[in-house]
């Protein structure tokens, strides 16, 4: 079913603003113009909706308990966030995050994104494949199911690799660690991305799933936007493996960014990101100026 900004806004109901405009600063990604008239629109809905949906799904779980006759150890609720680059599912994501740990039924709320599971670029570089970074087949995929597999199966401490958008690779040796959450949020480009015959896919854990859109060309809008933040800022960092791109002129930097976008996150877009947008369960549709428009949600 199909709900205006307006119509989705009504099923917010009693649902508390339990976060300030100086949380927000700190959430919002690079460019990102979300305020907090879009939290209580859009985002107070949802996490009403998430929390109604982990209740459900926690009590489905007591009757499988009951059913075996176990103890009916708690199972981590898995939700998972899909879209472009330059959408806005990284805001999204710990937005999400930050309001759902504010629910009395569940406080202990993770965050994974599928970068944490991209080859290191050694390994791309190897099988040639560092130009199509971003696209599934640059990802670990078994190595992320597995991390997944193992949090909803209960482990006590899972671990996940660290990676650094400053350095562009993943960080030797470092992890992050995922302790028993209530619910656990996913987010990535390819996240509902469907798995080769025999195998599982990471969204076959989801409980939940959300997928960021916006038309391509808006998005790309965004993209070039965000290219001459970062060119200003995190590009000028010595360590940064960008740190070329700063002495860009303007127009040299717009033609690159403008050309990363057309070949590389524009063909990932079309070729494998969106074909995946009808396995979402509710699709956010944000207008030009990145404020969300419309809203899709599936009623199976």
């Amino acid at each position: 079913m199909e709900l205006s900004r307006e119509q989705w806004s009504e099923l917010r109901k009693n649902t508390p603003l339990t976060l300030t405009a100086d949380e927000l600063e700190d959430l919002r990604g690079v460019d990102d113009p979300i305020d907090l008239a879009e939290v209580t629109d859009i985002y107070l809905p949802l996490t009403r909706l998430l929390n109604l949906h982990f209740t459900g799904s926690k009590q489905r779980s007591s009757v499988l308990s009951a059913f075996l006759g176990n103890d009916g150890e708690r199972v981590p609720y898995i939700l998972g966030i899909a879209g472009s680059v330059a959408v806005g599912k990284s805001t999204t994501a710990r937005l999400l995050r930050t309001l759902l740990t504010r629910w009395p039924e569940h406080p202990n709320v993770a965050l994974i994104t599928t970068d944490s599971f991209l080859y290191p670029n050694e390994v791309l570089e190897a099988k040639g494949i560092m130009h199509r970074k971003g696209f599934p087949e640059s990802y670990d995929r078994r190595a992320l199911v597995r991390f997944v597999a193992e949090v909803k199966a209960g482990g006590a401490e899972v671990h996940a690799p660290i990676y650094s958008h400053l350095e562009y690779d993943i960080v030797p040796g470092a992890t992050q660690v995922v302790k028993k959450p209530d619910i656990l949020i996913i987010e990535g480009l390819n996240v509902l991305q469907p798995a080769p015959p025999t195998a599982l896919a990471v969204n076959d854990y989801f409980d939940f799933s959300i997928y960021v859109d916006a038309k391509v060309e808006d998005i790309r809008n965004w993209y070039v936007h965000r290219f001459h933040q970062l060119r200003r800022t995190a590009f000028e960092d010595p360590k940064s493996y960008f740190k070329h791109i700063a002495e860009l002129s303007e127009e040299q930097a717009t033609a690159f960014a403008k050309n990363v976008w057309r070949d590389i996150n524009e063909r990932n877009l079309v070729d494998n990101i969106l074909p995946t947008r009808g396995r979402a369960g509710l699709v956010l549709q944000k207008g030009p100026d990145h404020a969300i428009r419309r809203v899709r949600l599936r009623r199976t």
